[in-house]
């Protein structure tokens, strides 16, 4: 509303001065014979050079014998047109429309209620803090048996983190959750948060890229400034490849800008420690292309292998989905749930 207001505003200003009466235009003669020759009269009229003006009155005053004492005085009083108000009207709308953007921050870019929003918002990061919404457990969760026993050693650290500290012990500070799409990497890692009843982070590895310069840093630090203040908690980041392929392969453009972001998340990541309280997780597929340096112990040393389900695990998957089903009695959920398996060989 702000923003129309003033559009509106300079709108009727423009509109004043360029349809407002400007007056009846008279000829130099005319202003002679019908004013000037007749004696004392008052008269305002617009002029477009003074100069001009004065040395005709002046020549004419002469012509027709008028006396120093009894010429015509003149008073000028200046008057915009509105000209200058016309070519402020494009500044004013850019303002106007920036101030705009700036009070509505909070709903624009970034998250809610961060920073001061808008366009200033550009390098806070664009991920999403679930807390009390997560309401995936392990046991929403089917046909990774394996993965669930790998990362359940992060569970158990962050409900009971003291005591890993009072041992000594070191727990990974990541891990990289790999395997072919639509596998259940984003939703282990989900129920893993869910299960711990700790804050979950999630982000896109694509979110970190954008077409400013230093927008992907400002954006790994602010990232990793949320996931402090909200630890313990698990910081999930998706397609982690968008961002940490493997680097030497030319340094122009947008390479360059991925290889820088990825050198600030390798610092974030060096700068967690135990007594953090925060558990690093990535998603990919493509495991192959990311950088080493990301899977060197002290960051992502652990990787969890989610591959397609066999019939045991398609099995499993199908009692989870029809589990809050109301199915016939002659119906039994166990037999129903290996005859889709059976009927699915191949999907996951």
């Amino acid at each position: 509303m702000y923003f129309v207001w003033t559009a509106l505003f300079w709108g009727g200003v423009m509109f004043y001065f360029l349809f407002r009466t400007s007056g009846r235009e008279i000829t130099w003669k005319d202003f002679v014979n019908n004013y000037l020759s007749k004696g004392v009269q008052y008269v305002w009229f617009n002029i477009g050079s003074v100069d001009t003006f004065e040395r005709n009155l002046e020549t004419l005053q002469q012509e027709l014998g008028i006396e120093g004492e009894n010429r015509v005085p003149v008073v000028y009083i200046a008057e915009s047109d509105g000209s200058f108000l016309l070519s402020m009207l494009p500044t004013a709308l850019i303002i106007a429309f920036l101030l705009y953007t700036i009070r509505r921050g909070p709903a624009g870019i970034g998250r809610s209620g961060r920073g001061m929003g808008g366009l200033f918002s550009v390098g806070e990061t664009t991920a999403k803090v679930l807390r009390d919404e997560i309401d995936v457990k392990f046991k929403d969760v089917a046909g990774c048996e394996e993965a669930k026993l790998e990362i359940m050693e992060f569970v158990n650290f962050l409900k009971n983190p003291k005591q890993y500290q009072d041992l000594g012990a070191k727990i990974p500070k990541g891990a990289i959750l790999t395997g072919p799409p639509g596998t259940g990497k984003t939703l282990l890692a989900k129920a893993t948060a869910g299960e711990a009843n700790v804050p979950f982070i999630t982000v896109s590895g694509s979110e970190f890229l954008e077409m400013f310069v230093g927008v992907g840093p400002a954006r790994v630090r602010d990232l990793f400034a949320l996931a402090r203040k909200n630890a313990p908690c698990i910081l999930f980041i998706d397609e982690i490849d968008a961002v940490g392929r493997k680097r030497g392969r030319g340094n122009f453009g947008g390479q360059s800008e991925q290889e820088n972001t990825l050198n600030q998340l390798l610092v974030e990541m060096d700068g967690f420690n135990t007594t953090t309280n925060v558990v690093i997780l990535a998603g990919t597929n493509r495991p192959d292309i990311l950088d080493p340096a990301l899977m060197r112990p002290g960051r992502f040393d652990r990787q969890i292998f989610i591959g397609p389900p066999d019939i045991k695990g398609r099995a499993s998957i199908f009692k989870v989905h029809l589990r809050p089903l109301k199915l016939d009695s002659a119906l039994e959920k166990e037999k129903l749930a290996r005859k889709l398996a059976s009927l699915t060989p191949g999907f996951s």
